[in-house]
């Protein structure tokens, strides 16, 4: 195994896309985003993705190219279109442009559509809470969960996501798939030949299992039973219909370079807390997160993925040898 820092993890990951046809800029904010998850702890959407997005790339599933470009529907609305390439530039438009709409409107919206893997969630909406916003972000993925008392897979995992500015201190940030558990750490186990824990998803068969490749081919568990399918549901609306994506049924794989592109979709939301009225949005977080951590054994949501990145800030990020050989070529 090899330990990079920061820096030098992302010049490694944006040469390696740069290398299978990426634009630079394209490659640069894929490797941004993939370094930034591995730095935070999450690794199902870190350096663990690059060899299938580099099957993606290769068969055209990804335009490395692609250039996202956005319209002005309405005052408060930044229509993206993706183009068929990689999530990550079109969110930086999004992250770039929302801010100044949001202030002059009070709230605006991003949607994404011919998307693609978004990766951390929380990346997006901690970026906009550092700028003072509160933000969401809503996304949909291929299918790989029944709705509840069903058997198809209908919904993808459809992670939910939301950011709030806190004064002298990180965001907090709030960051979930509404599976039990998001799929990337099972496809992390697959290439590693690991178990799963028994309750995160079930076969093609509807059984429980711990093997990660039948379980990547069979549905996921969803978080709170018939609850987190209606999320899911919710999610699918916002995400996919209103951008005008494809819904995750009718959306290509994540996990390797077959089929067309999945041109899945995300929305993202910023309001500007000043924009309501009063002044007392940063007293009223100061006194929740007071109560919260007053708490013995409470913690903040994103606690742990703070710490996890300031421990990669001093100490650097390890490459798998696995994912060191799948990206010589």
């Amino acid at each position: 195994m090899s330990t990079l820092s920061l820096v030098d993890a992302v010049a490694w990951v944006t040469a390696i896309f740069v290398r299978y046809g990426c634009s630079a800029s394209n490659a640069h904010s894929v490797a941004l985003a993939l370094v930034a998850a591995e730095a935070d702890g999450l690794k199902g959407h870190g350096l663990s993705r690059i060899p299938t997005y580099i099957q993606m790339v290769k068969s055209g599933k990804i335009n490395g190219q692609a250039v996202p470009s956005a319209t002005r529907p309405r005052p408060g609305v930044l229509a993206i279109d993706a183009e068929c390439g990689f999530a990550y530039p079109a969110i930086d438009l999004a992250v770039s442009d929302l801010p100044a709409l949001a202030l002059r409107q009070g709230i605006a919206t991003a949607s994404i559509r011919r998307s693609n893997h978004c990766g951390s969630a929380g990346l997006p909406c901690e970026a906009l809470a550092r700028k003072g916003l509160v933000a969401l972000l809503f996304a949909n993925t291929p299918s790989a969960m029944a709705p509840w008392g069903g058997s198809k897979a209908v919904f993808g995992t459809n992670p939910i996501a939301f950011a709030a500015p806190l004064e002298g201190r990180d965001p907090a940030v709030v960051d979930l798939a509404l599976s039990k558990v998001a799929r990337g750490p099972i496809v992390t186990a697959k290439q590693r030949g690991e178990a799963i824990p028994e309750g995160w998803a079930l076969d093609v068969n509807g059984h429980p299992t711990t093997d990660a490749a039948k379980a990547l081919q069979g549905t996921m568990i969803p978080l709170g039973d018939a609850k987190g399918t209606a999320l899911a549901f919710m999610v699918e609306v916002l995400a996919a219909s209103v951008p005008g994506a494809n819904l995750a049924f009718e959306a290509s794989s994540f996990l390797d370079g077959q089929g067309p592109p999945p041109e899945t979709g995300q929305l993202i939301v910023a309001i500007d807390p000043a924009a309501f009225g009063h002044a007392t949005f940063t007293g009223r977080m100061a006194a929740l997160i007071r109560e919260i951590e007053n708490q013995p054994g409470a913690r903040l949501p994103g606690t742990r993925r703070l710490a996890n990145r300031a421990r990669a800030a001093r100490d650097g990020i390890v490459v798998p040898p696995d994912i060191a050989e799948a990206t010589r070529g």
